[in-house]
């Protein structure tokens, strides 16, 4: 009949039993010819037809949403139980010292068919869900899959891994510092530096979130965490396995093979003297433990106090004074890095852990090393940083400077300078927040160093009476203890070059030796390090304030160096021979001083050059119109066993601008206060204050 629709049965004989085979017409089928006549037919009749018809449709779409639903369920109950971790697993699992790498099958049958391909585009959205959730809500997951067996803070690790590798820069400064803070997983108990064999399970579940950092974070990560001041040691794996020596070989041939393997020509003289004293020494050495000959002739190199031991470690710091002057060289480096040099400088290290001025040659070299940003890379492999991030909280200053100097060259994320070998940040040697808005220069005079002459004044009533630990103990560098807690804004910076009174310890051609190439040298090295990019103070003893006149005439003439004149506020003169000093006229007389050196030559009151030098510099700050402090001995200094000499007497330390200040101590110690307290230091801090007062309240 038009208008009415007919049922089922009718279309489909079938569904009374008449035709099985056309009882299996798919119910969408029908649905579709139901709907066409529902369009296309006269509004049907008020009967129970219709009713029924509404009535299939609603069983076949509640059949599907049911049966999808089933299928949901049961794909991500699969999903959520392949995430379910049992909890003593995890926690055996924090025990060990690896990670796990994600696998993939080799059966390419897996990767086939369109259920598959369903099945992990359902696992993929699902995951995306857990990990937004985890996100938002600084937990694993959110209420529905809380069996997942993780901690929160296990959490904050990833997270926190994540952000250390984002493309933004201050994202990953934020990620280090957050590393460092103090961490959920941190606890309260207090971190033993040797801890028992076998760590507890509490230990060990404390211990797998360092582990997890320091095996996942990138280089960049684990140089600033070794460069922050609060980072905790377990951050860092243990170096690697050293490969084994060869067979029938010992350390000190080691050290002489890769000696000989760096390029021996086309080397300046310093260079080819170090490494051909360091072969020469070896060979006698090895010669005297294989039961040969003792050294005959060469320079005397005092092998031994008894005839049955050769003192190795004294021709090891032959092979390290040449590696040093080596690893000046950019290809030379290369060489090392490629003959295993790392690897057996770190033998070394272990060897000598009791030798401090051994392992500071070694750092040296790695120092020198990491200035090269290709190397980099090797350099943390080799474990070279978990053993620099130790050192740098040495107790000994000398230590940890040359542990930070190395890591700064390696921290190429907040460090844009470059400190090459003899130049020492003492201040500030980690990362910090403290904006940096001046620099000090420390330079030694004649025989002197980078932190021994500006140690604080050898006395046994300072190092007895009883004193507040923390302003005015006994340090073996006042700039590094006393100046960096009084001015923290302060960049200070030693620097250290070698000199020699006479010629007989010279190691090096004269002509090296002169004010004018040291000047040229420190003053390539400063500005490599950021000198001048800021307002700067010179502090100077002795022969140094002559290098800092020559320093800054020359950058006077030059215009890549005008950043340097431009930033200098003053200087300040520890008993600096402006005309000259008495230590020339005695070369004849005492007796390690027959050959005087060039150094103590270009003393010389009648010097043409220093006259020169002092007629120059004289107008130069005047026109500059620095700020300039002397302060000058009053009492002789011994020489030796008979000699006592006034170094350097008034009338020569008279620069004649600004104050001169007469102390009576010897020229040894014009330059290394009794306390903190005395006169010395706070007329010294004084200065430092007034003339940098504008750049520091900037």
């Amino acid at each position: 009949m038009k208008g009415t629709f007919p049922v089922y049965s009718d279309l489909c004989p079938g569904f009374r039993g008449e035709d099985p085979a056309a009882g299996r017409m798919s119910l969408a089928a029908y649905c579709v010819m139901c709907c066409r006549r529902l369009g296309t037919s006269t509004p049907p009749p008020k009967n129970n037809t219709y009713w029924k018809d509404i009535r299939n449709i609603i069983k076949f779409t509640g059949s599907l949403i049911l049966g999808g639903s089933l299928f949901l369920t049961y794909e991500i109950r699969a999903l959520k139980k392949s995430l379910t971790l049992d909890t003593q697993v995890v926690e055996k699992e924090k025990m060990k010292s690896y990670i796990y790498v994600h696998t993939v099958s080799l059966d390419k049958r897996e990767n086939h068919g369109i259920t598959y391909q369903a099945r992990k585009e359902l696992h993929k959205a699902v995951r995306k869900v857990l990990a937004i959730s985890a996100r938002i809500l600084q937990g694993p997951f959110a209420d529905t899959f809380a069996t997942f067996d993780v901690e929160d803070h296990e959490c904050a690790v990833w997270l926190l891994l994540k952000k250390s590798q984002s493309d933004d820069r201050a994202a990953r400064l934020q990620a280090v510092r957050e590393m460092v803070a103090a961490h959920p997983w941190h606890g309260n108990e207090t971190v033993r530096a040797h801890g028992p064999a076998f760590p507890t399970w509490k230990e060990g579940s404390k211990n797998y979130q360092f582990r997890t950092i320091a095996q996942a974070c990138d280089l960049r990560t684990l140089t600033g965490l070794a460069r922050s001041k609060e980072s905790d040691p377990r951050f860092f794996l243990p170096p690697p396995p050293l490969p084994p020596l060869k067979e029938d070989s010992s350390i000190e041939e080691e050290l002489r093979h890769l000696l000989a393997s760096l390029p021996q020509t086309e080397l300046d003289e310093c260079i080819q003297y170090f490494t051909s004293l360091a072969l020469s020494e070896s060979s006698q050495s090895l010669a005297a433990q294989k039961g040969g000959l003792w050294s005959f002739g060469g320079n005397g190199l005092p092998y031994a106090e008894s005839f049955g031991e050769v003192p190795s470690a004294t021709v090891e710091m032959f092979f390290l004074e040449a590696l040093v002057k080596h690893s000046e060289i950019p290809t030379h480096c290369d060489k090392i890095e490629a003959n295993g040099g790392l690897q057996l400088l770190q033998r070394l290290y272990q060897l000598y852990k009791d030798s401090p001025k051994v392992q500071r040659g070694i750092m040296r070299v790695v120092g020198n090393m990491a200035l090269n940003e290709h190397l980099h890379s090797t350099i943390v492999r080799s474990g070279w940083v978990s053993i620099l991030a130790a050192a740098v909280k040495s107790p000994d200053i000398m230590e940890a400077s040359h542990a930070a100097r190395a890591l700064a060259n390696l921290d190429r994320e907040t460090v844009a300078e470059k400190y090459q070998d003899g130049v020492y940040v003492l201040h500030p040697q980690h990362r910090t927040s403290q904006p940096i808005k001046a620099d000090v220069l420390f330079i030694h005079g004649l025989m002197g160093a980078a932190f021994k002459t500006w140690r604080q004044q050898d006395s046994d009533q300072v190092l007895t009476e009883k004193v507040s630990e923390d302003e005015t103990r006994y340090t073996t560098c006042w700039p590094k203890t006393w100046l960096a807690s009084d001015c923290p804004a302060l960049r200070i910076i030693s620097v250290e070059y070698d000199t020699s009174l006479s010629e007989w310890r010279a190691r090096c051609p004269s002509e090296r030796k002169s004010i004018a190439f040291r000047s040229n040298e420190l003053l390539r090295k400063l500005r490599a390090a950021g000198v001048g990019d800021r307002p700067v103070i010179w502090v100077s003893h002795s022969m140094g304030g002559l290098l800092v006149k020559k320093m800054l005439l020359e950058a006077s003439q030059r215009p890549e160096m005008s950043s340097v004149i431009n930033n200098t506020r003053g200087i300040l003169f520890y008993s600096v021979p402006h005309h000259g000093s008495h230590l020339a006229e005695y070369s004849v007389s005492v007796r390690y001083l027959l050959f005087p050196s060039l150094e103590v030559k270009e003393l010389s009151k009648d010097s043409p050059a220093l006259k020169t030098l002092q007629d120059d510099f004289v107008k130069f700050a005047k026109d500059r119109n620095l700020q300039v402090l002397s302060f000058v001995e009053t009492l002789p200094t011994s020489i030796g066993s008979m000699i006592r000499l006034h170094v350097v007497p008034v009338e020569s330390a008279d620069l004649g601008i600004g104050d001169l200040i007469p102390v009576d101590v010897n020229h040894l110690n014009i330059c290394k206060p009794k306390k903190k307290d005395a006169f010395l230091y706070q007329r010294t801090l004084q200065f430092i204050r007034e003339t940098l007062a504008k750049d520091l309240e900037n």
